[in-house]
């Protein structure tokens, strides 16, 4: 919020602040490699890549695809075009011209085929997992590790914010994007929520876990230190541990599918996939990808769905 005030004067230059959607990329493959080396450096996680890895593999696949098609279906209904426009809605001269750039974005993409972004990203988290398999596992001290690739992790996060910041302060228009989507921004984090549960629920009648379990799972949200931790305060601690693993795959998975379906489904589905981590991991990323409109969705709908985890998870526990 700071820096959107802060950049409300730089408005003026703004044609000279064209380094920011670099920048914010930059930090973003920085963001991503370090959450692979986090992973890579995980025993926990390495060791149980087999059959728990399997289990929560299916299940991110099933939720993040339900959330989707429920949020692609969502917003056909309440009129809101591929860009989180209103159909309906008069756009100004200035709107207009950032609708033609964006649609410009979309068509050069296209062209190339496979989206540079999620093959930039591909490559950070492999190099990081890589990296923190075989280099930082076997040399490094878990615990001092772990500390430091978190603090890193808080500040490429913080600088990412900053970029963000000043990106929507530079736009103007995050006020009248939230006056004209009004409370159809609360039905977007309420459709992620419906279709992770239905993805998670058709995991559990073939998954050798209970339905409870399945449904505790994917009521995570994305969010895996919360969602492993009340399972395993409950007992439950092989849901936990697929708990961990998937709501950690969800994030990773979210981050290197973005950019591919906000071009190619649209860009209020992008707030999909991610779940709780779309107001504060993949809020950069998804603002990257899509335009300064879907931050508003992005971060309502992650901070919504952030706060029904522990309401949500204990109800099927």
């Amino acid at each position: 919020m700071a820096f959107y005030i802060l950049a409300i004067p730089l408005r003026k230059f703004k044609e000279k602040m064209k380094w920011l959607g670099p920048a914010q990329t930059v930090t973003v493959l920085c963001l991503v490699l370090t959450m692979g080396l986090r992973l890579g450096a995980n025993d926990e996680v390495v060791n149980n890549l087999d059959s728990y890895g399997l289990y929560a593999l299916v299940i991110t696949i099933f939720t993040i695809a339900f959330s989707i098609v429920s949020v692609a279906v969502a917003r056909r209904a309440m009129g809101i075009d591929q860009y989180g426009l209103m159909k309906n809605e008069r756009v100004d001269l200035e709107m207009e011209e950032e609708l033609e750039v964006i649609e410009e974005e979309v068509a050069e993409e296209e062209k190339g085929g496979f989206d540079r972004m999620t093959l930039w990203i591909l490559l950070a988290v492999a190099l990081g997992l890589a990296l923190g398999y075989f280099l930082v596992r076997p040399q490094f001290n878990y615990e001092n590790f772990e500390r430091g690739a978190g603090l890193a992790i808080t500040i490429e996060l913080l600088i990412l914010l900053v970029f963000v910041g000043l990106d929507l302060g530079l736009a103007g228009d995050v006020i009248s994007n939230i006056k004209s989507v009004g409370v159809r921004v609360l039905v977007i984090p309420l459709v992620i929520e419906v279709g992770t549960l239905v993805g998670a629920a058709i995991c559990g009648l073939f998954l050798p876990i209970s339905l409870r379990e399945s449904l505790a799972i994917g009521a995570g949200f994305g969010w895996y230190s919360l969602g492993a931790g009340l399972l395993m305060d409950a007992g439950l601690m092989t849901a936990g541990a697929i708990s961990f693993m998937h709501n950690v795959m969800r994030e990773l998975v979210s981050i290197i599918i973005t950019p591919t379906v906000a071009k190619k489904i649209g860009f209020v589905e992008a707030v999909a996939a991610p779940g709780a981590t779309g107001m504060d991991v993949c809020l950069p990323i998804i603002t990257r990808s899509t335009s300064g409109n879907i931050a508003v969705y992005s971060f309502v709908s992650g901070f919504i769905i952030s706060m029904s985890v522990p309401l949500v998870v204990p109800l099927f526990i």
